[in-house]
C-alpha cells in the first residue's frame, strides 16, 4: 500500500456532493415556530424541575417528621405494658393502711420504703422516655385525657370537675397512652362560661 492509496481510501469515505449543490450549504435560520416550540419545551422542563424540587422538599420534611415521631413514640407498646407494673406497685402501697404505714418499724417499714423507692424509680424511668403521669384530681373533665366512670352528686363542687381518680392516666409526648379513669362531680354550680364580647 502506497501513500497515494491511503489518500484514495480516505476520499472514498467522503460523501459526494450532489450535482449542482454547493459543497457546504449554510444551516437554515430557525423559524418562529421552532423557537416557540423550544420555548414551550423549556418552560415545561422548568415547571417539571420546580415541581420535582418541591416534591423532594416535602418528602424531606415528611421524613424528618416521621423520624421524630418514631423516636418519640417507639417505646409506646413497651410503656403501655409497663403501666400495669406501675399500677401494681401503687396498689401494693395502697394496701398498707395509713396508720400501719405511719407506725411501721423494722421489716415492714423497710418493705414499704422499698416499694415507694421502686415506684419513684419506675416513674422517673418512664418520664425519661417521654411517658408522663396524668393525675387530674380537682381539674376540669377533659374527654381527651380522661374517661368518666361515674358521676358523684356533690353540690359543693363545680359540675364537670374530677373529684375521684380511680386509675391514673399516662401520656407519651402529645398522645394519650392511657386515659385516667375518673369520677366526675354532678349537681354543683355550673362552670363559669366566658362572657360574650359585644
Amino acid at each position: 500500500m502506497t501513500p497515494n492509496d491511503t489518500e484514495n481510501a480516505a476520499r472514498a469515505y467522503e460523501p459526494e456532493a450532489a450535482e449542482g449543490a454547493p459543497a457546504s450549504a449554510p444551516e437554515a435560520a430557525p423559524t418562529a415556530d421552532t423557537i416557540a416550540a423550544l420555548e414551550a419545551e423549556k418552560l415545561d422542563l422548568k415547571d417539571k424541575l420546580l415541581r420535582t424540587l418541591a416534591d423532594m422538599e416535602n418528602l424531606r420534611r415528611r421524613t424528618e417528621r416521621e423520624v421524630a415521631d418514631a423516636r418519640t413514640y417507639a417505646v409506646t407498646n413497651f410503656a403501655r405494658d409497663m403501666l400495669n407494673a406501675a399500677d401494681n406497685v401503687r396498689r401494693a402501697l395502697e394496701s398498707v393502711p395509713a396508720d400501719a404505714r405511719a407506725s411501721a418499724e423494722g421489716p415492714l417499714k423497710a418493705l414499704v420504703d422499698g416499694i415507694e423507692l421502686t415506684e419513684r424509680d419506675l416513674l422517673k424511668t418512664l418520664e425519661r422516655h417521654g411517658v408522663k403521669r396524668v393525675d387530674p384530681q380537682g381539674q376540669r373533665f377533659d374527654p381527651n385525657l380522661h374517661q368518666a366512670m361515674f358521676e358523684v352528686p356533690n353540690p359543693d363542687v363545680t359540675s364537670g370537675t374530677v373529684v375521684q381518680v380511680v386509675q391514673s392516666g399516662y401520656v407519651i409526648g402529645e398522645r394519650v397512652l392511657r386515659p385516667a379513669l375518673v369520677g366526675v362531680a354532678k349537681g354543683g354550680p355550673k362552670a363559669e362560661a366566658k362572657p360574650a364580647e359585644g
